[in-house]
């Protein structure tokens, strides 16, 4: 007979972990495609970030003249990471089945449960879970050099608003990369037709990818975690995603000893940034 006393122990190696549960993650979460944000893998708690708040001045002058002197204006950006957990119930035979198909589908499950809060904290604005996660979209200063908002109206039916936010975000040298809203809003945005009684619709494919619509060359993403009525323009360059490299995965026996079961619990560190707030565009096609 074995007598097991220890509860708690690595389920996963290290090398295990990345291959499955992180990369997952990255794959899933919108905030963490290259489409909406730079992803930086610290080992550190935070990521300090510069910001230019004002570019120096250049100026015309004549030959041998004094060049004129002019500073740049930055401020420091200070992304710190905060721990997201998801948790799993397997059975004894599965946690230790050697088989890697078998780990890689307990990976599965708690990649896509930590997507689905990565993502919530990224359309969120930090004031959730005791605001224990970090600051996202909804927490940054919209006009007055914040976020540049542009009211498109409850029922909008051309896409004006997204061809004058591109232009908003190339005012300030960015480009947008993407389009981000919930799956309700991208129906409605996929239901507009070119004209009355036309069966043509104003979105059209991506050649890169022919199930994903493009609103004037710039991909259209959904997340279930994105506000409803809500289309966010973002420029990928402009915002940074720290994914912390210590992330682990624990399985414990006690908690499901009479059902012969084992808790399974994944934990990474996440934090958001936006170093250039004026790049970014919100799109609203609600009342409020």
């Amino acid at each position: 007979m074995t007598l097991t006393t220890g509860t708690a122990g690595p389920l996963l190696t290290p090398e295990q972990v990345e291959s499955l549960l992180i990369k997952p993650v990255l794959a899933a979460s919108v905030a963490l495609n290259p489409l909406c944000s730079r992803v930086l893998r610290p080992t550190a708690p935070s990521v300090r970030l510069p910001s230019v708040t004002a570019d120096p001045t250049a100026a015309w002058v004549s030959e041998g003249a004094e060049l004129p002197v002019s500073d740049l204006t930055m401020a420091e950006v200070d992304v710190v990471t905060k721990k997201v957990a998801g948790l799993s119930v397997v059975t004894s035979e599965l946690a230790e089945d050697s088989n890697p198909e078998a780990t890689a589908e307990v990976g599965r499950g708690l990649a896509r449960d930590i997507a689905r809060k990565v993502d919530a904290a990224f359309f969120g604005d930090g004031t959730a879970n005791g605001g224990e996660q970090p600051d996202g979209l909804a927490a940054l200063t919209v006009g007055a050099g914040g976020v540049q908002d542009i009211a498109a109206g409850t029922a909008p039916t051309d896409l004006d608003a997204f061809a004058e936010g591109q232009m908003l975000a190339a005012n300030v040298g960015a480009q947008l990369t993407a389009f981000v809203t919930n799956p309700a809003t991208a129906l409605v945005l996929a239901n507009m037709k070119e004209a009355t009684g036309s069966g043509k619709p104003l979105l059209q494919p991506d050649p890169t990818q022919p199930t994903r619509r493009v609103i004037f060359g710039v991909p259209l993403l959904t997340s279930p975690e994105a506000p409803v009525g809500t289309v966010w323009g973002l420029p990928a360059e402009r915002l940074v995603t720290a994914v912390r490299r210590d992330a682990d995965v624990q399985a414990d026996r006690s908690v499901f000893f009479t059902s012969d079961r084992v808790a399974v619990r994944a934990t990474c560190r996440v934090g958001f940034g936006f170093p250039h707030t004026a790049a970014l565009v919100r799109i609203r096609l609600a009342a409020s």
